[in-house]
Formats: structure tokens, sequence, C-alpha cells
């Protein structure tokens, strides 16, 4: 078989090299790899924290792709225009990337299948965004969990594929042009944030490993009876590196689990929770009007506040109620907010303020660089 034209692979939340199946099977086909980022329509809507830390997530990866010897390709416009631009300039023989599962990337996926297939390119994808894919896991009746407790028995004993290394990739003999990263200017709508957020951020496929290791020696120990403590540093803070993918979850399940099996106190409470990251997931899967609308359709017809004067009180940090507004001055200073500080936070905008959900969910996704679309 000729291998002398390149694979494309598409880069979407999945910023590592490591326990990458997309990645893992490009470099396995025997071609040269041309490693791609479109700034497209998705880019564009994300609000101002989280565009600035993608930014900074795409120069480590860039980083560490030249220190292989390979390249990021950069470039703006419409997924599959740019992607069909580039097999063409490239010669490429076809794209691979990794399954993502809220709506507007769902429809990427299926839009840039098509545009392939049309033009003789291969196409395939993997999934190595979730441990489990979403149409995996179902209950005796066939239908998808809507509560997180049978889900967790359901996939708990699962077996999860084994994280697959950094591979070998080949380089092509000439790469396409790239636009430049600091051309985007991804950071330009936090304005001075960005110095401050920057002293508190994680960015980088190592910078997640170490501090996944870090969490393992140090604090899994005491994970459960101390994760609900906001002041504390209970926590394995891994959220920004999951939601951009410079961490893989497999490799973070079996990480935990090795813990469990050791004995440790706090390892299966963490398990649990990387579940409930997975169970958020295939709720958006299977349901994706949460995006956008009530999960329970009697919740229409709640009188919710608009936006309203409290609501900028507590987006402000000045509701007078304490952990209310220290949580929202924690996202402010590091670009994240503890979890039990975030359900606090949420909870007092809707029922004690009585304000919509999506007033808060919007500003969510303005201020944290761990913006998860399933999660939050």
């Amino acid at each position: 078989m000729e291998t002398t034209a390149p694979i494309l692979w598409w880069v979407r939340r999945d910023l590592r090299l490591s326990d990458n199946p997309a990645l893992a099977g490009a470099a396995a086909s025997g071609r040269p790899v041309i490693p791609v980022f479109v700034h497209d329509e998705t880019v564009a809507a994300l609000g101002a924290a989280p565009k600035w830390r993608l930014g900074e997530g795409l120069a480590a990866l860039a980083g560490a792709l030249e220190a292989r010897g390979a390249r990021l390709i950069l470039r703006r416009g419409g997924t599959a225009e740019e992607l069909l631009r580039i097999a063409e300039e490239a010669g490429a023989a076809g794209v691979v990337w990794n399954r993502l599962h809220e709506p507007a990337a769902k429809a990427q996926g299926r839009d840039l299948k098509r545009a392939l297939r049309a033009r003789g390119l291969s196409a395939q994808s993997f999934g190595g965004h979730l441990l489990f894919e979403p149409d995996t896991v179902a209950t005796q009746d066939g239908a998808p969990y809507k509560v997180y407790t049978p889900f967790w028995r359901a996939v708990k004993d699962r077996t999860v594929d084994a994280p697959a290394p950094v591979p070998e990739m080949r380089a092509p003999t000439q790469w396409p042009p790239s636009d430049r990263l600091e051309n985007w200017r991804m950071g330009a709508a936090m304005n001075r944030g960005a110095a401050v957020v920057a002293r508190h951020a994680n960015v980088g496929e190592a910078a997640a490993l170490g501090r996944l290791g870090d969490f393992i020696a140090r604090r899994i120990d005491h994970y459960r009876a101390r994760r609900d403590f906001p002041a504390e540093a209970a926590t394995s803070r891994l959220s920004e590196n999951l939601a951009w993918g410079e961490i893989g979850v497999r490799t973070v399940w079996h990480s935990g689990l090795r813990a469990h099996h050791e004995g440790r106190a706090g390892a299966e409470q963490f398990l649990k929770e990387l579940v409930w990251r997975e169970f958020a997931w295939h709720l958006l899967h299977h349901t994706p009007r949460i995006a956008e609308r009530n999960w329970r359709d009697e919740w229409d017809a709640f009188p919710w506040r608009g936006d309203n004067a409290d609501a900028e009180r507590w987006r402000q940090g000045r509701t007078g109620v304490p952990m209310v507004d220290a949580a929202m001055r924690e996202m402010y200073i590091t670009g994240t907010m503890h979890n039990r500080a975030r359900m606090i936070a949420a909870s007092y905008l809707t029922k004690h303020l009585l304000t919509d959900w999506r007033v808060g969910q919007a500003w969510f996704s303005e201020c944290l660089i761990d913006w998860d679309p399933a999660a939050n």
C-alpha cells in the first residue's frame, strides 16, 4: 500500500500526544501525520476565558510537537472547507479525529465525513473524549440512564482500554502553510485579566500529568473526606486539563484505579467523580436540548427572572453572602471555581434570586477556563 500520502489529525479538544486514539490511529497507518487545528465557528463562539485558555493550550501542544520534529498547522475558517483545502495542498489521503458529543460538534463531524467521502478521502473518528461511548451504555430496556447511581453501577466494573503512549510520527516531506497563533489574539477579550489568571493556570500535557501524579501521591487518601471543603487543596484540579483534553480520561481513570487496588482511601470516590463527568456527557449526547432548555418540561412555565440587578451583583461578587462572593472572586482570580462553591453559587442565583439558569450559564461560559458544555 502506498503510504507517502499524509493523513491529517484534526485537533479538537484533545491537546495531547499520549492517550490519543485518533493520533495513535494516524501514526499506526504508517503515513506522515499533519496535525491541524481550525479556528472555526465553535472557537469564535467561546467566551473570553475559555478562548484564552484554548490559545494557551494550543501553544503548549505546538511546542510539544516541535520537540518531536512535527508542527501544528493552524487555519481559520469553516472546518470542512479548511481541512479539504489542506488535504488538497498536502496530497493527504484522509482525516482522523476524536469524537465530541455536544450538538454542534457532532454536526461538525457528520458534515466533515460527508465532505471528505464526496472527495474520495478517508474519514475516521475515534472515541477519545470519554471512557465509554454514549451509545454503549444503556439500561436493560435499551434506554439511556437518567440517574447517576444506576449509571455508576453499570460502568464501574467495565474494562477501560489502557492509554496508548505517545506514538512515533512520520513528518511529511513538505508542511502546508499555517497561520500564526499570536495573530488570532485568543486572549484579546480577557484584557488585563489574562495576566491574573495565567498565574494559576496549569497548561499543557506535561503539567497535567504532573498534577495527576502529585494528586495520587499526596492527596487522594483524603479525597473522600476533604473534597467538599473549598478552602483546602484536596481535589485533583484536573478540570481545565480534562476540558481541553490535555490529559486523557483513560489515563486519569487507570491512575485512580491503581490507587484503588492499592487500598488508597479516597480512590473509589475519585473514580465516582470521573464517572459524574461521564454521566453529564452521556446526558447531553442523548438529550441535546438540555444545552439550551430545561431538563424537565414543567419548568418551562416557571416565572424565572431574566437578567436583573441582583444577577449583576452576583456576577460582581457583591451579593453580601460571603460564600457566594468568595466563589465568584475565586473564578475571577484563578479561572476556575471549586465544585462545591460552584454548586452553591449556581443555586443562589437560581433558587434564591429566582434568576433563569441560562443567565448564570452564560456567565460561567464567559469566565471559566475549564468551561465544559456538559458538566456546566
